[in-house]
Order: structure tokens, then sequence, then C-alpha cells
């Protein structure tokens, strides 16, 4: 059984932080899916993550092309699990379910911290997943640096 890892993004945006989490999920030797909620977005995604600089490389792909199965990190707005992810992060908001935080090793939540909708949808999300009895931890940047605020 899995659980679900909160990050509550003050400092960093998520195009910086999201980077270092799938270095250290990759890592771990596993395969993730990025959910996000619009297509717009993800190609955003898709661009910064393609321009992390001349000293690093992480391969990925947007979903909807003919080698989803093989992507180590698989950019999509919708369910199910194409690339068999260890790992799901889900982004601006998008559901994980506590099904999924059951069958992955990991589902990382980030939202930021300084809009009031993302705060509510997270919290929504933390209530739901621990009302299910899935674990979960929230993890804050507040300090400067990643600190556990929370567990279940």
């Amino acid at each position: 059984m899995g659980a679900a890892y909160f990050y509550h993004l003050t400092r960093r945006p998520l195009e910086e932080t999201l980077p270092v989490l799938l270095e250290r999920a990759r890592g771990a030797g596993w395969r993730v899916i990025v959910r996000g909620q619009t297509p717009r977005r993800m190609d955003w995604l898709d661009e910064k993550l393609w321009l992390l600089g001349e000293d690093s490389f992480l391969p990925h792909g947007l979903s909807g092309g003919p080698h989803d199965a093989d992507q180590p990190v698989l950019l999509t707005t919708g369910p199910g699990n194409p690339n068999r992810a260890a790992c799901l992060m889900s982004v601006d908001g998008a559901d994980v379910t506590p099904e999924e935080v059951t069958a992955l090793e990991r589902i990382c939540v980030l939202f930021d911290g300084n809009d009031a909708d993302a705060l509510d949808k997270a919290r929504g999300q933390w209530r739901a997943l621990t009302k299910a009895g899935c674990a979960a931890q929230y993890w804050s940047e507040e300090s400067g640096r990643w600190e556990k605020r929370a567990e279940t």
C-alpha cells in the first residue's frame, strides 16, 4: 500500500519543484505519471521539462503518442496508468483516488500555497484520502527547506 505526499509550494514554483521530485522518483526506479487538469498546462510543463538545462535531461512525453507505454514520465490529463507507473504526481488540482494510493508506491499532490482555490482543493483531497484510510504526509517549504509537518 502506498501513501499520498502533499507538497505545499510557497517558495518555489511548480516548474522548479516538479523536476526535483521527478528525479527522485526516477532515482527510486519508478515510472511516473504527471496528471494535470488541462492539455494546455501539460504542454507548458512539457516545454519546461525539456528546457531544464544543458546538464540535465529528464526523459518524458505527453500522453496520446504511440509510445505512451514506454515513457518513464508521462504527462497526461486523463485517468489510467498507460506507462505502468509506480508514482502519480497530481498538479493543478488533478484528482487522485484512494484506489490509486493503494495501488501505487506513491502519490504526490503538488499545490500552490499562494492560491486559495488550490489550498481548498488540496485540503479536500487530504480529507477524502485520509477518511478512506490512506496514509498521507504533508510537506511544507515555508522555512526554506522541505519539512514534514503532518502524517496520518
